[in-house]
């Protein structure tokens, strides 16, 4: 691809890589780190493709300089990476232990070095085991921990991050995995679930005012929404995809910034939307002002209107909303099986706007794909679908941005091959490849690509 095929963003635009700690770190019991649920999830039979785990991972707890250094090669204005809530409170509760303060201190420190400014998520799924061992998410005490644990990081940190990050996929979280199963804790509830939904509300509102009042410059949460598209144009299927917006979109979107809970709970859920978890004042404290959205987005969901598959609402699960998703062949799929559609991007972040006129600012903190890369006799990666998927969809972002919406960075996922949660070291996200038998990196063609456009972008923006 030439220069007049990249897409154009606005000068002061913010390009980015982003990481998540359990994915890459590894070192997981070093320097007073504690076990996270993931740590005890890969070690239940049968949760995770090939037995792996994240004990080593990419090992970027020894090797962060030298993942700097690719970043800096990269040329990117900002690294999102999170901070393992286990390494700085081993129990979840305390004070914090300082060998892993220590290490957040040193990457902040060499990203600051190669003038890159460091963007810190606070919560991206590994949450301390003996927390869950005290209800998880389920209960009230464990937002009010969190609140706590986010004072300790920012007291250290906070002098030199600017933007934080409360929570990651919250949906995640609470559905898949107390919801689903496929994520850590790895339970199938339905008031459980629902209840870890508003903890993990009511833990971010509590967050923000611990960053507030440390004097944090930019805040946020970073949300997954779902572009829902119904299977068929049917009363029935459009109920569907209602039910599966509630589900997907409402139940965080709404409280956020809307004052109120999903309209259509009741028709959703049930029995089991009976907010006996919910306070007087909670919608108050979930709606504080935040700088900015974190938006994930990799796919579109068709959704087809589907039976309850457990009739019992004592034992349905939250996710069975009697909304289907609707396979489509008529798209490429990546190695996730998610289909390549790269307009729904637009579509999503205009009808965002649309139904929340209050939004803050967006920043697209997570987009790639999965793809079967292998290593060219040349030595190289060529990850063309890649590189085809990364430059649709930044140019759907663009579209986004010519059509209103106030898009102020972006965050490819993933800067390195990964842990990726259940699959385990089976898919690979990275535009930087990694040997998992030497942990050796090698830059993938998307990497030079992303480099090339950010170049690009600079030269338009300054030329």
């Amino acid at each position: 691809m030439t220069s007049h095929d990249f897409p154009r963003f606005p000068e002061g635009f913010t390009f980015g890589a982003a990481t998540a700690s359990y994915q890459i770190e590894g070192a997981h019991d070093a320097d007073g780190r504690g076990p996270s649920i993931w740590d005890t999830y890969c070690r239940e039979p049968g949760r995770v493709l090939n037995g792996d785990t994240g004990d080593v991972a990419c090992d970027h707890y020894h090797r962060y300089r030298e993942d700097v250094a690719l970043l800096a090669d990269l040329g990117v204005d900002s690294y999102r990476f999170s901070v393992a809530w286990p390494r700085i409170q081993p129990t979840g509760t305390g004070p914090a232990n300082a060998a892993g303060l220590d290490f957040y201190e040193r990457l902040v420190d060499e990203l600051l070095a190669a003038d890159i400014a460091p963007a810190a998520t606070l919560y991206h799924w590994d949450l301390p085991q003996a927390l869950e061992d005290r209800g998880g998410w389920r209960v009230r005490e464990t937002a009010e921990r969190f609140a706590e644990y986010t004072a300790l990081v920012v007291e250290r940190l906070g002098d030199r991050v600017d933007r934080w990050i409360t929570l990651n996929e919250p949906y995640c979280t609470a559905f898949v995995g107390y919801a689903i199963g496929r994520h850590a804790p790895g339970t199938r509830e339905g008031r459980g679930a629902l209840a870890a939904a508003h903890h993990l509300l009511v833990g971010h509102g509590l967050a923000v005012r611990a960053l507030r009042a440390a004097g944090a410059q930019e805040i946020g949460i970073t949300l997954n929404p779902d572009r829902l598209l119904p299977a068929t144009d049917t009363d029935a299927d459009r109920a569907a995809v209602r039910r599966a917006e509630t589900l997907h979109n409402a139940v965080w979107l709404d409280p956020l910034f809307a004052g109120r809970y999903p309209e259509h709970e009741a028709e959703t859920w049930g029995e089991l939307a009976d907010g006996s978890y919910r306070r007087d004042g909670d919608l108050d404290l979930i709606g504080e002002p935040l700088d900015f959205v974190g938006v994930n987005y990799y796919r579109p969901t068709t959704v087809a209107d589907a039976p309850h598959t457990d009739p019992d609402p004592a034992t349905r699960t939250a996710v069975d909303v009697r909304a289907a998703e609707s396979m489509r062949d008529d798209v490429r799929r990546t190695t996730m099986g998610w289909p390549v559609v790269p307009d729904t991007f637009t579509d999503l972040l205009v009808d965002l706007v649309r139904r929340y006129p209050t939004l803050p600012p967006v920043i697209i903190t997570e987009n790639g794909s999965a793809e079967a890369d292998t290593v060219a006799a040349d030595g190289r990666v060529h990850d063309t679908d890649r590189v085809a998927y990364l430059h649709d969809h930044l140019t759907a972002l663009a579209a986004a941005i010519e059509a209103g919406v106030d898009v102020r960075g972006y965050y490819v996922w993933s800067l390195l091959d990964n842990f990726e949660w259940a699959y385990g070291y089976d898919r690979r996200f990275g535009i930087v490849r990694v040997d998992y038998d030497t942990l050796e990196r090698l830059p993938k063609d998307s990497y030079r690509w992303y480099r090339s456009m950010i170049e690009n972008h600079r030269k338009e923006s300054h030329p």
